[in-house]
């Protein structure tokens, strides 16, 4: 039977003193740590294989075989294999786009290489930069589903997850341009410029590079928006057409907008200048600011003026356009 005393444990073994106790006991503690943290990185690649890092391109298919946990991916594997029974005419594009890869991100690749692809920008040249890129970037793995679920969510035209892989050009963009971000980061800014015009010239969205846009980002439709090189986009954020995050001067600096968690910016709405909205803030349809917008504030006008308060945590997730005077609190003129 084990006993402790005022300065040794005896438990079957050779007695320790009590700070070779407590060492023993921190040491314990740490290897319980490290094995929680490798079971629940274990657990995430189970989940999404494709977000192991030490994979190879070649080795991604044989691995991800065994595991089918990826419940956005399953989906857009059963909504395609719907869609070819239903659309026989179709069948190859899904085949090829699709049913052909082992893992979202392998789909998500060869459909950007194709739609991005030029004469002298082959999509298979494409399909070794993204691949390379979104492989190795646990955070763009992360991004890419749950855009796309911002997507399903958000937006009542999107038939399915298969539908916003295949054809919804606002993902196709953002997907592109976090690619393009990952290039600049890793010091390839002459690549990243040349994806940022293939971009804007194929999709009619231009995002610069070097802008930092969070996660769970709806781009609706997508066309027209411009983002600036130091804007900053926060997560949950959802932003119609039209929108452009734009710069005031023409010195270099910190120059454009800062949109915080949960914004809803409405179509063909224009920030300039290094101004911030508010997280939960909602700029109306075809307002001009010039100011900041307070957090979870109504804003309208040209330019833009707060006109009440929203009683709404992220308004980007409800994608309300419209409120009526009773839904909306006083502003108390702080704009």
């Amino acid at each position: 039977m084990a006993c402790l005393s005022d300065e040794t444990w005896t438990g079957g073994g050779a007695p320790l003193t009590l700070p070779q106790v407590f060492s023993k006991r921190l040491s314990m503690a740490e290897e319980k740590q490290q094995e929680d943290e490798q079971m629940m990185e274990a657990k995430f690649i189970k989940a999404y294989p494709c977000a192991n890092p030490t994979l190879k391109s070649d080795s991604v298919s044989d691995l991800v075989n065994g595991f089918r946990s990826d419940p956005i991916w399953d989906a857009v594997r059963e909504e395609a294999k719907v869609e070819s029974e239903k659309e026989p005419i179709l069948s190859s594009f899904l085949y090829a786009s699709v049913l052909a890869h082992d893992c979202l991100e392998q789909a998500l690749v060869f459909v950007l290489a194709n739609r991005l692809q030029n004469p002298t920008l082959l999509a298979t040249q494409l399909m070794d930069i993204f691949c390379n890129v979104i492989m190795h970037d646990q955070g763009i793995r992360r991004s890419i589903r749950l855009d796309v679920q911002a997507i399903k969510d958000r937006d009542p035209a999107c038939l399915s997850y298969c539908s916003a892989l295949l054809y919804l050009k606002g993902y196709h963009s953002l997907q592109s341009y976090r690619v393009a971000h990952s290039l600049w980061n890793q010091g390839r800014k002459v690549l990243a410029l040349a994806l940022q015009s293939r971009i804007s010239e194929v999709f009619g969205v231009d995002i610069h590079p070097a802008a930092k846009i969070g996660e769970g980002i709806l781009l609706d439709h997508g066309t027209g928006v411009v983002i600036g090189e130091t804007a900053i986009i926060g997560n949950r954020v959802s932003l119609m057409h039209g929108v452009t995050l734009g710069g005031s001067q023409k010195e270099s600096g910190d120059r454009y907008p800062k949109v915080s968690n949960g914004a809803l910016l409405g179509a063909c709405v224009t920030i300039l200048g290094n101004i911030n909205i508010g997280e939960g803030a909602m700029v109306a349809a075809g307002s001009l600011v010039l100011k900041d917008v307070p957090p979870h504030s109504m804003a309208a006008g040209t330019p833009a003026k707060v006109i009440g308060y929203i009683d709404e945590q992220d308004p980007s997730l409800t994608m309300k356009h419209a409120y009526s005077d009773g839904m909306l609190s006083e502003a108390d003129g702080l704009m």
